[in-house]
Formats: structure tokens, sequence, C-alpha cells
């Protein structure tokens, strides 16, 4: 299995595990420690040996920030995580709060006072983050103080030693475009920003551009690595040797620099000393990476990582191979879904067995690489924490009349996939028929949007959310999220969200995802993956528009489905998406095991309102 059902939080050791911070933060005349669930290359999944937020507090979420202090601790979280902090965490010792209705930079100017000294890890800080909390801090007189060893590590006994593992190429004809190619195309993005050099940190940045894929990070094949690209001349990759085979080292050789990652302070000296301008994201690079190139001598050009964009515009080979990747994917969801509806009427199944089930049949494709994130698996009250984990002291079984929300993805060598499915054991209530639909409404309207060059990711957001905002309901997470093409499952720099102002292109690949919750009862998700189409004129129109193209292939359960609510573009919508799930799946399915059966019932038409 590539997921582990075991829980490594624990909430009893936090008391006593704060309590060895606080002790080393005293002998390092520090009045209170900054612990962020990150690593040096600040992305959202990060190894074992840099999971101290997680040592410490017990919180077992993708993004947080405990700020401890010598007589309180307070952990922040955001909205997708406000219920399970409170499962996870000893809250007598670390108090919840939320990050954005409580910003970590605001409750520090009310709990510290003048001249305090508050530590934090440079690397683990990106520099933008740091020139917020230097500027909170200031108001009251306190200070950021960066540690050069971080005090976690010298209390965490058995901390694991950082990831070696192996890393492989990247075919160039799933990439689409080979690494001397993309290189140049950098580098010449890296010139136009009046910059001589760029820093890449972001460890998807790095594999894209290099056409390399890792394994130092569960389900997200990349290497842990950085990389310095000139505008002009080879680049610099500092990377483990240890995980480089021959034939690995040898294609790199042709095309970049090799250097192992304790020469990487020195480069970035390097550059200072020759008064070199650098590119660097202040959003994403880590604080250390900015305070060696200014205290070098370097000129700071601050922008955004020049690869992040020209990765998100996924080229014609890539998008080929994902479409293959999804389809495949759809056969093994319609083989779950169905043997799902048989098995949990019986009472045979909980979310272990499910998840499992689930990454059975994508093994059973012959082409799983991977699982794109762990599994949520959720069934009932489960179902109303968005990004739930389960584990076996959690595992709750599928119950008759409850909903079940399953939210899982693949990593294909040609694609990678993320899907939500909700479907009812049972029968459902009105009541969830009509939050249920209202959540349908809000992805069908995000899938059969038009829009005009410029729009980006703000403006769609409220169309997912206008039929649940009608009735007063919301939720608290984004509406969709980039996706990479065997690579990060959670990609930026486009997003479907209040705050995302990234113009949306052709070739980008987001997730649709509204959702409701009831705490304490269940939760709906409903998720396809989709593409930016390019502009087409609309027929008597005057200007021409682009839309979204579905990648996500598998039914969408119908007895859920309140009719009444829908209009009929919508029935029209949801019929037309069947009608193509069973053209494109049904091929790829077994008549033996009765899974063509129900695909064509689950496939049905809705029929008239």
């Amino acid at each position: 299995m590539f997921q582990s059902f075991d829980s490594s939080a624990d909430p009893r050791f936090g008391a006593a595990r704060l309590a060895a911070l606080r002790a080393e933060l005293k002998r390092n005349d520090l009045d209170g420690f900054l612990v962020p669930l990150a690593d040096e290359h600040q992305g959202e999944y990060i190894p074992p040996s840099a999971q101290r937020l997680a040592w410490l507090t017990g919180f077992g979420g993708s993004a947080g920030l405990c700020a401890v202090l010598a007589d309180k601790a307070a952990i922040f979280v955001d909205g997708r995580y406000t219920i399970q902090v409170r499962q996870q965490v000893n809250t007598e010792v670390f108090e919840p709060k939320h990050l954005m209705d409580e910003p970590v930079g605001e409750w520090l100017k009310e709990n510290v006072g003048a001249g305090r000294r508050i530590g934090y890890d440079p690397w683990l800080h990106t520099m933008a983050e740091v020139a917020r909390l230097e500027k909170a801090l200031k108001k009251v007189g306190a200070f950021l103080v960066a540690v050069d060893r971080n005090p976690i590590d010298a209390v965490w006994g058995e901390q694991p030693n950082p990831p070696v593992g192996p890393v492989s190429l990247y075919p160039d004809q799933l990439a689409g475009e080979t690494s001397a190619v993309k290189i140049e195309r950098i580098g010449k993005a890296v010139a136009e920003a009046d910059a001589d050099a760029a820093v890449l940190t972001m460890t998807d940045s790095i594999a894209w551009v290099f056409n390399i894929r890792g394994s130092d990070i569960g389900h997200t094949p990349v290497p842990l690595a950085f990389a310095i690209l000139q505008a002009e001349g080879r680049p610099l990759l500092f990377i483990d040797g240890q995980k480089l085979s021959n034939s690995v080292r040898a294609a790199l050789d042709a095309v970049v620099d090799i250097a192992e990652p304790d020469q990487f302070t020195g480069a970035l000296e390097d550059l200072g000393r020759d008064e070199r301008r650098v590119l660097i994201d202040p959003s994403t690079a880590a604080a250390k990476i900015g305070t060696l190139l200014k205290e070098g001598g370097a000129k700071l050009v601050e922008g955004e990582d020049p690869v992040t964009l020209p990765k998100a515009i996924k080229n014609e080979a890539e998008l080929a191979g994902t479409r293959g990747a999804h389809i495949r994917d759809g056969a093994a969801m319609v083989r779950f879904l169905a043997w799902l509806d048989e098995a949990a009427p019986a009472g045979s199944v909980d979310e272990v067995i499910a998840a499992e089930k689930l990454e059975e049949f994508r093994r059973d494709t012959g082409a799983l690489k991977e699982i794109s994130f762990d599994t949520i698996s959720a069934a009932g009250p489960h179902a109303a924490i968005p990004h739930y984990r389960v584990t076996r002291e959690s595992c709750l079984p599928l119950k008759m009349d409850e909903i079940f929300l399953i939210d899982s993805g693949g990593q294909y060598e040609d694609g990678t996939t993320d899907i939500t499915r909700t479907v009812i054991v049972g029968t459902p209530s009105a009541e969830m028929r009509d939050r249920y639909t209202r959540v349908l409404k809000g992805m069908i309207a995000i899938s059969r949007a038009r829009f005009p060059k410029g729009t980006t990711g703000a403006h769609l957001d409220i169309l997912a959310r206008q039929a649940l905002w009608n009735a007063g309901f919301d939720f608290d997470h984004g509406t969709g999220h980039g996706v990479g093409v065997y690579l990060s499952v959670h990609e930026g720099p486009q997003r479907i969200s209040k705050a995302s102002h990234v113009k949306l292109q052709p070739g980008m690949i987001l997730s649709n995802e509204p959702g409701y919750y009831k705490d304490g009862a269940y939760g709906i998700r409903i998720e396809n993956l989709v593409i930016v189409t390019a502009e087409e004129p609309i027929e008597g129109g005057e200007r021409p528009m682009m839309g979204f193209e579905t990648l996500t292939f598998a039914p969408i359960d119908k007895r859920l489905v309140d009719v009444s609510l829908m209009d009929e573009g919508e029935i029209s919508w949801f019929d037309r998406y069947h009608a193509e799930v069973r053209e494109k799946l049904m091929p790829l399915v077994s008549e033996e095991d009765g899974v063509r059966g129900w695909l064509l019932a689950a496939t049905e038409p809705l029929g008239p309102r």
C-alpha cells in the first residue's frame, strides 16, 4: 500500500515536548519560537525529517504553524483543518486559531511584550513571511531572531535522516520538450526580468525544468534539490549524489553542472561577490537564501519563480498524456464505485477498507506509480472534515442512510489525477439531496463557464457558490487548485478562489470542487479536473471566449440529486457528461464482474424536471 493508516499524531506527547522545547529556548536566550509546517523548499508536502510541527503538536494536516511562548502556545490552521486540529492536538497546551480570522502576526502583537526575542529558522520561512512577522513585532518593540540551529532538532531524539530517494529521467515524449529547450526558455525569461541568474527552490519547478522525477516525498514524484539558472550559461543543480545513477548523472551532465547540497550556500555567496542581479521569489524562497545573497553583495530582483507559469501551461504532449491517465483512472473509479454499491449495504466496508480497495483497483491498471495524496475516505460525520485523514484508530464503518465521501488520486507517468465523489449508502434525507444538488449546481456552473481573456480564478469563484449562498450556505476552502503532470497534485500559480488573481490561460489544469460540510453530520464535495481551453468565437457574439474541458470521467451519484432544483441547462450538462462517461469507460470495464451493467445504470439520463 502507498498509504499508511497508522497515526503518528498523539496529543499525549504535546505537553512534554513543549516543555522540552521551552527549556531549549531558555538555554538559547529566546522568549518564543515559530514552528511552521515547512522544509527548506517551502513545499506543501515535506519529508519525515522535516515534520517538526507534527512531532511537537500531533497535528497531521498539510498546512499550519505553531507559535510557542514561555507561558502559552497557539497553533494556526486554515478553514480545512479547524475540526481536525482539535482532534489531534492537546488543546490544553496548544490553543487552536483560525489563520485567516486571527493571523499569526496579530496574535504575536497581542501576546509578545517589548524587548522579547522570538526565534525562527530562516530556512523554514519565506522572505515575504519573515518581512510580515518582523513588521508585526516591530510595532510592539519585539525582535524576530534567526537561529543557526533549529531548537526542535536539538530535542527531537529520533528525528529521521533526510531522504535520498533515487532520481529518474522523465521521457521527452511525455514532457513534450527537452530539458535543454526548457533551460534556454527559462534563461530568456530571467534575462527579460533584468536578472543575471535565478534561484530555484521549489522542487516541482526543478523537476519540470530538468525533466527529472524523484522519490524523496511521499505521493509527489520530486527530488529535494536547489538550482541556479543563468540568463546565459549552464545552470547549477545542487542535489545529493546518492540519488543519481550513472545513467541519470550522464544525462544531466549534458545540460547542467551538478554539485552537492552543501555547496549551495557557497554558490549563493559567489553570486554576491560577483555583484550579480539575482531573480528570487520572496513568496516561495527561504529567508536564509535572501539573506545570503544580500549579505554577499548580490542585487535581488524580486519576482515570481520563472518556471511556475511555463510549467502551469501544459503543452499538447502533456495534455494528451494526462487525458489518457484520467480515462485509465476513471475506469478504476467505476470498478470501485460498483464494488462499493454492492459491499457497503452489506455492512462489510469501513473507511480503511474502502481506501485500500480503491488503491487496489488503481494498481490493477498496471500503470500506477503512486497515489497523488493520502485518500480522504470519510464516512458520515468524518465527511464534514474537508481534509480528513483516516487512521486505524479513527476508522468508521459505512452505515446505511449515511453519506460517504472519497477524495483520491493517482500518479501515473503520463498524468496526475484528483477526483472526489460523494455517494449515499442507502436512502438520503431531503436535506442531503438539497445540499448535494446545490454543490452539484456549483460544479456544473464552473464546468459550463465561458470567460474572456484576462479572467482570474477570483472572477469565477462565485459561480461555484451561488446556489449555496442563495440558501445561506458556503464552504471554507477554495473552489479549485492547479494540478501538475506527474508532479504535484497541488500546483500554482492558478487557482479558482476568492483570493486568486492569476489570469487563466489555455493549457492550465485546475480542479473544480465545491463542497458543503455540516459539522458532526456529513459532508459533500464533487470534484472533476478541467483544462482551460483556447479562445473561441460564440455564434452571434462579439468576443471570443475561453472555457473548460473536463478531464475527469466517473459517474456522479444520481440518488442524491434533487432534479427539481436544477434548470434545463444543468440537466442537459449532467446527462451529456454521463453519456461521455459511458462512452469513454465502457470499453475498459469487464462484463463478467457486473461492472458494465452498473455503469449503464449509473449513467442513465436524469430526465426532465
